[in-house]
């Protein structure tokens, strides 16, 4: 009989696990039986409501924020985790920024945010937390916009594209005792999206259209594809690349 697939009893470290499809990933592993979900981002108040949440649902959390451009703050975070639970065995980089500009627009300012959130936010946190992990697993957050194109978001799919490749070659590095994988949403309906994805909005409908699914996805929806890779179930699985899309990247039609 194979692994389950299940983080049952794990500590898991959520950046970026207080809103959006972060927010839906730590709820997810708690309500999967998670010993510990630690849920962190830069806001204090965010943070302590998603740590409730997560105790309400069975597991133990953590409240402790992290700015993923800061790397005394990710080692902060690093050491209070160790220092409560004795050790990390699922990351999960979830932390998101984006601005809205063509290649012609994005200002130096913008890129930088966004690259230093989305790109060098990841390779930071995962640097950090594998010198704490004795084995276990990584999940990053990725985007199908690093995959195709997205109109006006030229650094976030550029930084999304560098995920893709920082992920399999961390992979290479760090097994075999730890795993590095990553999800590659398409688009998703979250508090932080709702107004940009108005059902009545011709990009909405462009979207539906194109998906075999026709809909858009929710956050619970990605939660199965992060359990999947931070589990046993997924022990012979790295530098993968998970897209969970509705199927919207191979239509062709």
């Amino acid at each position: 009989m194979g692994a389950s697939v299940t983080v049952a009893g794990t500590v898991a470290v959520v950046v970026g696990g207080t809103s959006g499809l972060g927010r839906g990933i730590a709820r997810g592993f708690a309500e999967d039986g998670a010993h510990a979900v630690v849920p962190t981002s830069r806001t204090e108040s965010a943070v302590a409501d998603t740590a409730d949440e997560i105790r309400e649902r069975g597991a133990e959390s953590l409240e402790r924020t992290c700015d993923v451009t800061d790397r005394a703050s990710v080692e902060a975070l690093c050491d209070a985790v160790v220092d409560k639970f004795g050790r990390v065995d699922v990351l999960v980089n979830s932390a998101g920024a984006i601005a809205r500009s063509t290649i012609e627009e994005v200002t130096e300012a913008e890129w930088d945010h966004v690259t230093s959130v989305q790109f060098d936010g990841v390779y930071r946190t995962m640097q950090v937390f594998a010198d704490a992990m004795d084995e276990g697993a990584i999940v990053n957050v990725s985007s199908i916009s690093g995959r195709v194109a997205n109109p006006e978001q030229i650094a976030y799919s550029a930084a999304k594209g560098g995920v893709d490749s920082l992920t399999r070659a961390a992979a290479t590095e760090l097994g075999p005792d730890i795993r590095v994988n990553a999800i590659r949403p398409g688009f998703f309906v979250t508090p932080q999206t709702a107004d940009e994805y108005d059902e009545e909005s011709r990009r909405v409908q462009i979207i539906e259209e194109r998906s075999p699914l026709g809909r858009m996805g929710t956050p619970e929806e990605l939660v199965g594809a992060a359990i999947y890779l931070a589990s046993d179930a997924a022990s012979y699985t790295t530098g993968e690349i998970l897209t969970v899309d509705g199927g919207f990247c191979d239509a062709t039609f």
